[in-house]
């Protein structure tokens, strides 16, 4: 076992800090998310880097040039047993279906996994079913990951399953709210991510010339993350996403609805108990995020105006897609893992 020395928390608590670093993987290397890993692992103060690995098992090796400097490893092909024998913990940046072989696979050589894919976040066999099939039966001991609000779970799971970037938003804005009894009826949730929110492989969608100039509306009333937001709010939304010309970020303006009688300085009040020890969620009050605010960070951003006289309420909760809705939250969850400072590595 690693010996530790005890140093501060966000919240002022002592966390221990291990003497020697967990070895880390990560599959998937290549990808947007994938790539952000490997940055932000290679700069982390207590792990090592072990293996990256591609997606396929038959890829070339290669190296990441825009990371040049900061890591200068090749990502080689995929191969579970390798990845197994030198890591600790491994990261899983894979399509869903490879996630839940790969994943699986893992825990059986007891692994700890972190898994950025949406195949172990549902948890209701129906709705998994339906959207997630690659999966079956979720194995024992995973934890949805949304750090600040089960940082308990987390800590002894041996699957964390990374929130999706607009289920990240939109939760971390609405379940304070919704856990008080302080929203009433129907909640609209106008989302829109930066196009690298739709995966590396191309398509017609994510095609340059399809998207400059333009912003496009999709999934509605079909888009699996609506299941995984009305999992986490226990409360029915429509949720419609939009994709915009940026290369990162997310924005989402939520418009809803207050119990009778609750005031804004209510509302106030309820975010601020939320996140009082939260270091990535920064509360805005009627100053509203914007994307270039949280670009390139792990920070969620959110704002919010009521409406007294009608009960009506807005809120704007704003993340960088691959950070705090992939990589960055990966790495948090990674730190409550391990017991460390929330911020290691990420500020």
């Amino acid at each position: 076992m690693n010996m530790a020395a005890p140093i501060p928390s966000a919240s002022g608590s002592l966390v221990e800090l291990p003497t020697k670093p967990t070895r880390v993987g990560v599959a998937g290397a290549t990808g947007y998310a994938g790539q952000e890993l490997v940055r932000l692992l290679a700069k982390h103060p207590s792990v090592t880097l072990a293996e990256a690995m591609s997606s396929g098992a038959t890829s070339n090796p290669r190296p990441l040039p825009a990371l040049k400097g900061i890591w200068d490893g090749t990502v080689v092909p995929l191969d579970i047993d390798k990845l197994a024998e030198n890591t600790d913990i491994v990261f899983l940046a894979l399509p869903e279906a490879a996630s839940a072989e790969v994943g699986a696979g893992l825990l059986q050589r007891n692994k700890r996994v972190i898994d950025l894919s949406g195949a172990f976040r549902i948890r209701d066999d129906i709705g998994r079913q339906r959207w997630y099939p690659a999966t079956g039966a979720l194995p024992s001991g995973v934890a949805y990951g949304l750090s600040e609000r089960y940082a308990k779970t987390i800590r002894g799971a041996t699957l964390v399953s990374n929130p999706g970037c607009y289920p990240t938003a939109a939760v971390l804005a609405l379940a304070p709210l919704a856990d008080a009894g302080l929203l009433h009826g129907d909640v609209v949730i106008d989302a829109k991510s930066g196009i690298s929110g739709a995966g590396k492989a191309p398509s017609d969608r994510t095609h340059f010339c399809e998207n400059h100039g333009s912003v496009t509306a999709y999934g509605v009333f079909a888009h699996r993350h609506t299941v995984e937001i009305e999992q986490e709010l226990g409360i029915s939304v429509t949720f419609v996403p939009h994709l915009v010309p940026l290369d990162r970020g997310l924005l989402e303006t939520i418009y809803g609805s207050l119990q009778p009688g609750i005031t804004g300085a209510q509302v106030t009040n309820v975010l601020d108990r939320a996140y009082a020890a939260a270091p990535f969620v920064r509360l805005t009050g009627s100053e509203l995020p914007e994307i270039k605010h949280v670009a390139y960070s792990n920070f969620c951003d959110i704002g919010w105006r009521v409406d007294e006289s009608t009960g009506r309420l807005v809120m704007v909760s704003a993340i960088d897609n691959l950070i705090k809705g992939a990589a960055g939250q990966a790495v948090q969850n990674l730190n409550i893992l391990l017991n460390l400072d929330e911020r290691a590595g990420l500020l």
